[in-house]
């Protein structure tokens, strides 16, 4: 792990941190181009993505800027009761990066370590809102160090202006009607308003 602290950097073995410059007006989820054909790195970008957010995108455009290739990877987490299924999680993160380049998305069940190794990433890719997530994510990064040392875990650090989204937040407000406006793309809110229609009919 890399910790800034000032201009002194400390290391500890498997975990990269990389903070988040400020957010300017002029910023945007353009995804930048790739810069040469001399590395082939690639990072998977796992999660659930229920739904998708602006602040996941972010994450995924500043990874570009890393590696020549970020796969998206859809997990199959049996703990969670998901607004929406595998299918649609998928479907949706296809919509929304439609035409982005070096960008894929993949489903996976089981060992992230195990799928990173099938598509040749060399790094997890995660993005860091706040302190409490730092020691889950933490703990996760370890323990993918130690079933597979080859593959390292590279955190950004959420943009201030992402900092307070989360899935979570954005599936209690299109709940209760709140506008999503800057939280998801336009594609996924409509897709949650239809979701929680056809649930409220019961449909």
């Amino acid at each position: 792990m890399a910790i800034l602290h000032g201009s002194a950097v400390t290391y500890c073995p498997g975990v990269i941190m990389v903070p988040a410059r400020p957010w300017r007006q002029a910023d945007s989820l353009d995804y930048p181009a790739q810069q040469g054909e001399a590395m082939k790195k690639i990072a998977v970008y796992p999660g659930t993505f229920d739904p998708v957010t602006n602040g996941h995108l972010d994450v995924i455009r500043r990874g570009l800027s890393m590696f020549d290739r970020v796969i998206v990877a859809v997990g199959i987490n049996p703990g969670k009761k998901p607004l929406f299924n595998f299918e649609e999680r998928v479907e949706i993160l296809n919509q929304v990066l439609d035409g982005v380049e070096r960008v894929e998305v993949a489903g996976f069940d089981g060992l992230l370590v195990d799928f990173a190794n099938e598509v040749g990433a060399c790094a997890i890719l995660r993005g860091l809102r706040a302190v409490s997530d730092f020691e889950y994510e933490l703990q996760r990064a370890l323990m993918n160090r130690k079933l597979d040392r080859n593959i390292e875990t590279v955190f950004l650090m959420t943009g201030f202006r992402w900092i307070y989204i989360s899935s979570t937040i954005v599936k209690e407000a299109a709940r209760f009607g709140g506008s999503l406006e800057g939280l998801v793309p336009e594609c996924v809110e409509q897709r949650m308003r239809e979701k929680y229609a056809a649930m409220c009919s019961g449909k």
